[in-house]
């Protein structure tokens, strides 16, 4: 007799590349944070073809961990396009992701996810006080991005590129993606008709290693995508239809 899988309840997603000594602290702190909840729960981390051995890393840390499973990308593919393929291959009733750098908190999804319910679909986190090092710069960069993002496509998200955020699937489910649309999820959501706060969280310094992310792909790039986004969200059809057949 075949066994049913038992229902996720929540799915915990990180894009990893050449995160090797950041993962295993990773998947530890999620441990630590779920076994005690009762939720079931599984870490999909999604590895964007590393080169420092953080695959092979983590492939050691599934065989013990049997809620551990790791999503390979064929080649570096970026950071939207692991997101999308850790959501494509999530099971869990409701997503939480975070970075895997361990600036993110994993013990922040559990918090983040008493918000919703049926007035909130998506919670944004906001790293209100951020730790990175050199803070004052990281944070001129990210006021004058959020100021020119929500400018231009008429919202009024703080942090859009933070990288913790809880999701009910449906948020995600059949969304189609392209490059550097990481930054605009709560835009997406909404555009999709859900329901999207925004909550301030705690946010620590890298652990160990390097951002990925300069100045260009930051801001350049960024605002190269922003007007995708808000040609997309003026040319979003909103309709209602309703058979009217005669019965």
């Amino acid at each position: 007799m075949s066994q049913i899988a038992p229902v996720i309840d929540v799915s915990v997603i990180a894009p990893a590349f050449n995160e090797i000594d950041n993962v295993e602290p990773l998947v530890e702190r999620i441990r630590e944070v779920f076994s005690p909840t009762g939720l079931v729960y599984e870490a999909v981390i999604v590895d964007d073809c590393s080169t420092d051995g953080t695959r092979e890393k983590l492939l050691m840390l599934a065989a013990k961990y049997p809620w551990l499973r790791v999503v390979a990308l064929n080649k570096n593919s970026g950071q939207t396009a692991a997101m999308d393929a850790g959501f494509r291959h999530a099971r869990g009733r409701v997503f939480g992701t975070v970075d895997a750098d361990m600036q993110n908190d994993p013990a922040e999804i559990v918090r983040l996810m008493t918000f919703l319910g049926p007035d909130v679909d998506m919670v944004n986190g906001w790293r209100k006080d951020r730790a990175d090092k050199n803070k004052f710069m990281r944070e001129v960069q990210t006021r004058i991005a959020n100021g020119i993002r929500n400018r231009l496509s008429n919202d009024d998200i703080k942090d859009s590129a933070c990288g913790l955020k809880v999701y009910k699937r449906e948020c995600l489910e059949n969304l189609t993606l392209y490059k550097g649309m990481h930054r605009f999820f709560p835009t997406l959501v909404r555009m999709r008709g859900f329901k999207v706060i925004e909550v301030p969280i705690s946010h620590s310094a890298r652990l160990t290693g390097t951002t990925k992310y300069k100045f260009g792909s930051r801001v350049f790039r960024a605002f190269v995508d922003l007007l995708a986004v808000r040609w997309m969200k003026k040319r979003v059809i909103r309709y209602t239809a309703s058979d009217i057949t005669p019965k």
